[in-house]
Parts: C-alpha cells; structure tokens; sequence
C-alpha cells in the first residue's frame, strides 16, 4: 500500500488515512487497533473487495487494478469475522473451490484439513444451519485453503472459538506460514497477536500509528 486513503459512500467520513504499509513474502502481520480503526477496511482493500479513494495498492509490482479480482481472489484470500456459508451442507462449500476451478474433488485433502482442525468427517453431510459458531469459522477457513494461496487475511477468525481450539486453529496457521504462507491477521487478543508474528502493526483512526518487528 502506498499513501492509500479510503472514504466512506458519502465520500465525507476517512476511514483510512494517507496509508502506507510493505508486506513482505511469508510475513506474519499481527494488526491490532481499537474499535472502528481500519483494521478490517486494510483487509477488505487488500483482499480487493473494496478500492482507494486515492493511493496504490500493488502485489508482487503489479498495481492491483492491472489484475481481475478473480486472479487477485485465487492468490490472496480473504477470512471474515462472521464467514458466511452457503448452500446446504458443509460439503456443498468444500466442493465449491474445486468447481470454480474445474478441478477433480480432493477427498483426501479435505479431510487432511478437516482433521488438523479437530472436525470429524461426519461434518460434511451437516446442515450449515446447525452448526456452531466455531464450526462455521473453521469451515470458512478450511474453504479459504484447500488452495494454498500466497496470502491469508485473516479478521478476528478465533472469536467464536473456545480456547483449545484456538490453539489448533493458531498452530494450523503458524505451519502454514513455516511452510511459505504470508499471513495478516487482525486480533483484538494481545497475547495472540505477540504468539507467532514476526510483526506487530498498531493502527489507530486510520492511519498507522507503530510497525514493531517482534522477531
């Protein structure tokens, strides 16, 4: 990001102010800031599901308008806070990065991932509608990387979680960022956010108040 500025709908209200931030390849981001600072907007800007007011945003040199948002979506995936699911069933949201992607099923990389997350296979033929909220937060992530992509962004995903299966769902993306994964993951929990990162990003009304190298 470079000098990127973010204006709400009315164009009146600066959501992100004048940002600028270098992401480095396997970088592990921690993003913390209080209520309404910015840290999901610089996730949704970066995940292109949103664009500047003003300023560049680029990935791997390459300004991101130069990329259709299907390309950009394929490398860089974007986890929400509340995920939203659909269809019916837990399969029916497994399948669907292999449909969209004309590639042949791959049973046994779902239930690799179904595994490390401390789901069982019986999941699959579960209506979305009864699971919990920390079923549906680990679903909309093990969705988000069946395809490694390049970059994870990651806004507040534990929230729902009990604190044993936030350590399984901590320990899956610090092996995913050991094995090349770029991660930026807004936290509001300051003992996580310190637990694995390699950064420490503090924004506050939008702009960037401190970038701490943690190690």
């Amino acid at each position: 990001m470079k000098n990127v500025t973010y204006k709400d709908k009315d164009k009146n209200n600066i959501i992100i102010d004048n940002f600028s931030l270098n992401v480095n390849e396997k970088d592990y981001i921690s993003i913390v800031g209080p209520s309404g600072s910015g840290k999901s907007t610089i996730l949704k800007l970066f995940s292109h599901l949103i664009s500047q007011t003003s300023g560049t945003i680029e990935f791997k040199g390459k300004n991101y308008l130069d990329y259709s948002p299907y390309e950009l979506r394929r490398q860089i995936t974007y986890c929400f806070q509340n995920p939203v699911l659909f269809g019916d069933t837990v399969m029916d949201n497994l399948k669907f990065p292999y449909t969209t992607r004309k590639k042949t099923l791959d049973k046994d990389r779902i239930k690799y991932l179904l595994k490390i997350f401390d789901l069982p296979d019986s999941i699959l033929d579960k209506d979305i509608h009864k699971l919990s909220g920390g079923e549906k937060q680990r679903i909309a992530l093990i969705r988000g990387i069946l395809f490694k992509p390049e970059v994870l962004l990651l806004d507040e995903v534990t929230s729902a979680l009990d604190e044993e299966n936030t350590k399984i769902v901590e320990s899956v993306i610090n092996k995913l960022n050991s094995e090349g994964m770029t991660i930026l993951w807004v936290t509001h929990n300051i003992e996580q956010s310190k637990k694995y990162a390699n950064k420490l990003l503090s924004v506050e009304g939008g702009k960037l108040k401190n970038l701490e190298v943690i190690k």
